[in-house]
């Protein structure tokens, strides 16, 4: 980072908003948010105070944030309009250091975990067969640029093939707003494989037709497995949802990581919070199938309970539930995975304040006991009655006539737990709250 300026920092913008002259420091800091001089002023807080200013006609003066490729810039800015532009003038800069991210446990994918999603040959389009988005991996196969295709017709990209009757199904599919399959088609400049494009409609929000979302795969491929009720179905759904996860995650690690010029810490902070419970919904996604989970190491719970207090925390203020830590005091250390930890607890915290009355609390204590580490989260709920105690750790079950949820939580919990040595205990009673408690053995 530049040394800090000792003298007033200052600059001009014109009546467009582009910044014609500046002291080198403010001008480094434009070159590092990406822009340069003469062209728009790519600091949004300098930006936004000139243009008010410009508008009232009056000079103004503001504290402001922004931030350098490090660090987290703490202004004193003035604004004066001069004609048709406005003069900038920073009369305090002092540096920070940027603050450190709040979810950090949920550890990022590995590379192993990332090629299902990212393999994906998908698209979308609109109702004109425009794409309007292309995973990484088509784009790879078919030698595009991935932003250069979005606008382009779904046909730049391939010669739709007729079937011998003359038809083409893609094209059926259009007229009636209906799913396609097997539509033949060729790459326009690429080799002589054949692919074939499977796509279902989709809607927007007022349930009109809006395009189609659709997968490719190259002649012989055999298709996913049909919808249906089983874990084919459920593998299906799992795939569908990574691939946008991942993008999703992956853009939030690109705002993290500054990687489009200097963002003040606290956005980057928000970011992070994105990345972090996209990360968790991943591993939500993939408990849901069968396969194992990663090896099993030693964790801190108490750690691990305070990021998914962090997850849950909006929820609970939403319905004015005080999410109440007994802190343990010391590091209380389990053995086990943490994402699937983070996962249990998520889900038990979420249900604990789903079923709390409003302005009620949830206790979350800790405890170890012959080789155990047990942590408890207790409810001012309606409680359980027996008959449904161990019911809803069943799949697709839950207690009572209860409307939210997929009934799915509990029983994924309880097979995490259990595949890491450990267990879920439940107490409850009618009227008294209900009690969980996560048990895993103690490192």
């Amino acid at each position: 980072m530049a040394s800090r300026p000792t003298e007033p920092v200052t600059g001009r913008v014109d009546q467009a908003g582009r910044l014609i002259s500046a002291d080198p420091a403010l001008e480094r800091l434009q070159v590092e948010a990406g822009s340069a001089l003469g062209r728009a002023l790519a600091l949004p807080q300098l930006a936004a105070l000139a243009r008010a200013a410009a508008s009232l006609g009056v000079p103004l003066s503001r504290a402001l944030i922004a931030a350098d490729s490090s660090h987290d810039l703490d202004l004193f800015v003035r604004a004066e309009p001069d004609g048709d532009e406005v003069e900038l003038i920073i009369e305090r800069w002092a540096s920070r250091p940027a603050s450190p991210p709040r979810l950090t446990l949920v550890e990022p994918m590995s590379e192993a975990e990332r090629p299902r999603a990212a393999a994906t040959l998908e698209f979308t389009t609109d109702g004109a067969l425009d794409l309007t988005d292309i995973s990484p991996a088509l784009a790879e196969l078919l030698g595009r640029d991935r932003e250069a295709c979005i606008g382009q017709p779904l046909t730049a990209l391939f010669r739709l093939v007729e079937e011998e009757d003359g038809a083409m199904p893609l094209l059926a599919a259009l007229a009636t707003r209906g799913a396609v399959r097997e539509q033949r088609a060729l790459a326009r400049g690429g080799g002589p494989d054949e692919f074939l494009i499977d796509a279902d409609p989709v809607s927007d929000p007022a349930g009109k037709f809006a395009g189609f979302g659709g997968t490719l795969r190259k002649e012989g491929e055999q298709a996913p497995a049909a919808a249906n009720d089983g874990p084919a179905f459920e593998d299906t759904l799992n795939e569908a949802l990574r691939s946008p996860l991942a993008r999703i995650i992956s853009a939030a690690d690109r705002i993290v990581e500054r990687s489009d010029g200097p963002l003040r810490s606290d956005y980057a902070n928000y970011a992070s919070d994105i990345a972090a419970a996209g990360r968790h919904l991943l591993s939500v996604i993939r408990s849901m199938g069968a396969g194992a989970l990663p090896p099993a190491g030693r964790v801190d719970l108490a750690a691990l309970a305070l990021e998914s207090i962090a997850l849950v925390q909006p929820l609970a203020e939403s319905r004015a539930v005080e999410l109440a830590l007994e802190a343990p005091g010391a590091p209380l250390l389990a053995e086990g995975e943490a994402r699937a930890i983070v996962q249990i607890l998520v889900n038990i915290l979420g249900n604990a304040v789903r079923h709390s009355p409003d302005k009620g609390q949830v206790a979350i204590g800790f405890a170890t006991t012959d080789g155990q580490c047990r942590v408890t989260i207790a409810d001012q709920g309606p409680g359980i009655a027996p008959d449904d105690q161990q019911r809803i750790f069943e799949r697709y079950e839950q207690a009572g006539d209860a409307a939210e949820g997929s009934g799915l939580g509990l029983a994924i919990s309880r097979r995490l737990a259990r595949s890491m040595g450990g267990d879920i205990e439940l107490e409850s009673a009618p009227g008294a709250g209900a009690r969980f408690t996560l048990i895993l053995p103690a490192a």
